[in-house]
């Protein structure tokens, strides 16, 4: 019997995983590995962070996608080194070092945040990329509410319960959004000995919010933060980070034992692997099929990649990009296989929406059709709600939801300690920006 090709699809993030999709019953093997043994739902990260959801919700097994998929094998490895004139790919595992051959290699990465050129804030920065950064945050945050209800100094209780978020993006107004609700709504009732009041600070070094969006809702978001509580600042880089306090571009400084890192990022290490010229944010260049250019039988999708639209401008690091990319290269993979013609990437672009908190978000839908307030709420809700993956984790999700409306409460407020697993000493991100749009 012939063998049946087989591809190698590196990151279980949005974009390898509906390349697997695409390739389930499809008369080759696929081989999926990556460094965690489930999928995560990013989008909703920020909230198991601020103890709306437990980490289980948006977190679906691997496996359990691919149950009845008998052509779709998965590996619980980190890939260290990728031979593209051998096709093969050097795994590590809990049992050692493995080398898996390819005859074709689809690579979904995604990307890693980036401090442009100011690694020295990564020592006091908390960042929102995996499960077990939300599960970190979240453990840092009620620590330090904990510390600050019972500090005797007030300058240690006004930094203490003092949160920077850098970063004007969805998953900055996001985070600053929930942080505050938790702090000022949730955890100020459960500290009877002394009034707490949480002081949540925005800091974005352009002069607005949300890039990508037009004028008006970029206005919408800010009027919409600022009636929420959170403090924001226009305009103002950071120039210095340490453990107690951050300094601004105009010599401000705020105390604060909490500093949100969401400014940016760029591709995953994983590109470098590939010894081609790599572009702007370390992408790698791919050709319109997502095959990168200069490597045959090298397929590439999602944040890590770097492809221009016909205006010239490079597709934004976005789920449904990487999405639609990862299904595009499995599919160009089965035409090569069965020599036919490979089709070029085209972008359906259903829009842009970020919340802000209860009843206030924007949306661009279809990048026409502009939403704010309660009206984009309630869009963003049912867009991520439907998106999901499985039933118990939509429903889950869901009666947490209501709850959390109609009582302000978030049950999910324990203090896990986490141990740092020594499999991989270097970890990669698999996911794209945590910011769903459609």
């Amino acid at each position: 019997m012939k063998q049946r090709p087989r591809i190698i699809i590196i990151g279980a993030g949005f974009g390898g995983l509906f390349a697997a999709r695409a390739l389930a019953n499809k008369p080759v093997e696929a081989l999926l590995v990556d460094r965690q043994n489930f999928h995560t739902f990013t989008p909703l990260l920020y909230q198991v962070a601020t103890c709306a959801l437990d980490p289980s919700d948006i977190a679906y097994p691997v496996r359990s996608i691919f149950r009845q998929n008998k052509n779709i094998h998965t590996l619980l490895g980190d890939v260290i080194a990728v031979d593209y004139t051998a096709r093969q790919v050097t795994i590590q595992t809990h049992q050692g070092l493995r080398q898996e051959p390819y005859d074709y290699l689809i690579i979904a990465t995604g990307s890693t945040p980036t401090y442009f050129g100011n690694d020295a804030f990564r020592a006091h920065a908390l960042e929102l990329r995996t499960l077990s950064d939300a599960v970190q945050l979240r453990n840092h945050i009620l620590t330090k509410f904990e510390q600050a209800a019972w500090s005797q100094e007030s300058a240690e209780v006004e930094a203490l319960t003092t949160i920077v978020v850098v970063g004007g993006g969805p998953t900055g107004l996001e985070t600053a959004g929930a942080i505050y609700e938790l702090y000022n709504h949730v955890l100020s009732r459960e500290y009877s000995q002394r009034d707490l009041r949480a002081r949540v600070i925005l800091v974005e070094m352009l002069p607005h919010l949300l890039a990508p969006y037009p004028a008006t809702l970029r206005d919408a978001a800010l009027a919409q933060l600022q009636s929420l509580g959170v403090e924001v600042i226009l305009e103002r880089p950071l120039t210095h980070v340490a453990a107690d306090h951050i300094t601004l571009g105009d010599g401000r400084v705020i105390p604060t034992h909490t500093l949100v890192w969401s400014a940016g990022v760029s591709a995953s290490p994983l590109a470098d692997m590939l010894d081609v010229p790599l572009a702007r944010g370390g992408r790698l260049p791919i050709q319109p099929t997502t095959e990168v250019i200069g490597r045959e039988r090298v397929y590439a999708v999602g944040d890590i990649t770097y492809l221009e639209d016909a205006d010239g401008q490079p597709y934004p690091m976005l789920i449904p990009v990487a999405q639609q990319q990862g299904i595009l290269a499995a599919e160009n993979i089965l035409a090569d296989i069965d020599g036919r013609s490979s089709h070029p990437f085209s972008y359906h672009d259903r829009g842009i929406m970020a919340t802000i908190g209860r009843r206030r978000a924007v949306a661009w839908i279809y990048n026409r059709i502009p939403l704010r307030g309660y009206m984009a709420w309630l869009a963003w809700l049912a867009l991520h709600l439907l998106t999901l993956l499985g039933f118990r984790n939509r429903l889950s999700v869901f009666l947490n939801w209501v709850w959390n409306y109609f009582t302000y409460d978030r049950s999910v407020r324990i203090i896990l300690e986490q141990q740092q697993s020594t499999l991989w000493p270097q970890p990669i991100s698999t996911s794209p920006p945590p910011n769903m749009v459609q």
